[in-house]
């Protein structure tokens, strides 16, 4: 990998995200969106990379990020996703979901939907009112699914005032993370670490599928679906550990890996090249997982400035009579034949390091330092 950019922002930097290049354009990642955390006034904002790496009139080398616009945010932003080309969906610790609208004539970010208490514990219009953060939201136009920390499943349509369905006491622990499998059906991360998997087409409160880790119930921070094989999942928690798991086979991840050294904050698979998988931790450190099979006897060992450290990976699942070709690199049963390299992408460790996201060639990522970094060139 070649260089990656830090800009420092003035702000500790909670999520990062790629605004989504038009389906079947040749565009390549150009503009992401930030949320800040922790700070006296937060921000969602709006970034170019631009003519990224392109030498100057000076003949520097330019690799700034440069802020198209930015708007105050309420709260902290728990999590924030694009909802199509101009809308951003965020989540705050206030239980408020907001859109922004981006007006790309002139560079402006405006309100334009929100739901103030989508998340609370005990309801708004009683004396003890007390909100509760949002924790996570997933969007599938026209759909938003929102998750909190007091338990409770929103599903929320744009335009629509009101949420279409509410799955009260979907939980009775913390909600951290959502993702879609199939359109009608969702998968919610814990902090009692199990994956539950909800069917909106069923009435009633109760999930369709749970499965956990045994044991420890160690809180899941995170979790990522596989883009093309919709039943394999990645989850993260706060043991740094790295989770694959089919959901269509018994009820505990296939394998374990051992990851990083503090909280597991996110995991994302390449969209478009899903053998590659990326995480970023508490512990500063930024971590590119490759499981491309075409790479000959690759060693499991943990690339960063020559120093080498070998990684434990267990598996839990037997699957040797499924036909190799039909499994995804993930779902690997022997974790010595297909060796798993990992490269640290940041030149050197930081504060937390709390989102990253990748699309095509390019890779954004936020952290507690206030710093953005951005690489334009994932797999050169």
């Amino acid at each position: 990998m070649e260089d990656i950019y830090a800009k420092f922002v003035s702000q500790k930097i909670s999520k990062t995200r790629w605004r989504p290049v038009p389906a079947g354009s040749l565009q390549t990642a150009d503009t992401f969106a930030a949320g800040s955390w922790d700070n006296e006034e937060n921000y969602v904002s709006l970034w170019s990379i631009g003519d990224f790496g392109n030498l100057d009139s000076d003949g520097g080398f330019e690799g700034d990020h440069q802020l198209l616009c930015d708007i105050r945010h309420h709260g902290d932003v728990m999590d924030l996703q694009f909802f199509d080309q101009e809308r951003i969906v965020a989540a705050s610790s206030t239980g408020c979901v907001t859109v922004f609208l981006h007006h790309p004539n002139n560079q402006t970010l405006s309100v334009s939907q929100q739901w103030t208490a989508a998340h609370y514990h005990t309801g708004p219009g009683s004396p003890s009112y007390s909100s509760a953060p949002c924790t996570g939201v997933v969007c599938n136009s026209p759909e938003i699914v929102t998750v909190g920390e007091d338990g409770r499943i929103n599903l929320f349509r744009a335009d629509h005032k009101e949420a279409v369905r509410t799955i009260d006491n979907a939980d009775s622990s913390t909600l951290h993370a959502v993702t879609f499998l199939r359109t009608p059906e969702i998968l919610t991360v814990n902090s009692i670490g199990q994956l539950k998997i909800w069917d909106f087409r069923k009435q009633g409160n109760e999930p369709s599928q749970i499965l956990s880790l045994t044991g420890d119930r160690v809180p899941l921070h995170c979790v990522d679906r596989h883009p093309n094989q919709q039943h394999v999942v990645a989850t993260g928690g706060q043991d740094g550990m790295l989770s694959i798991w089919d959901v269509r086979q018994g009820t505990m991840p296939v394998s374990l890996l051992k990851a990083h050294e503090a909280e597991m904050w996110e995991v994302h698979f390449h969209p478009s090249n899903p053998d590659h998988l990326f995480t970023c931790s508490e512990d500063g450190s930024l971590w590119h997982w490759d499981a491309s099979t075409d790479v000959p006897e690759k060693s499991s060992l943990f690339n960063q400035g020559g120093r080498n450290s070998t990684f434990l990976s267990h598996s839990i699942s037997n699957q040797a009579n499924v036909h190799q070709s039909l499994i995804s690199s993930w779902l690997s049963t022997d974790p010595a034949k297909d060796r798993i390299e990992i490269t640290s992408l940041l030149p050197s460790r930081t504060l937390s390091v709390n989102s990253l996201d990748v699309l095509g060639s390019c890779l954004v990522c936020g952290t507690d330092s206030e710093a953005i970094y951005v690489t334009r060139q994932l797999f050169s």
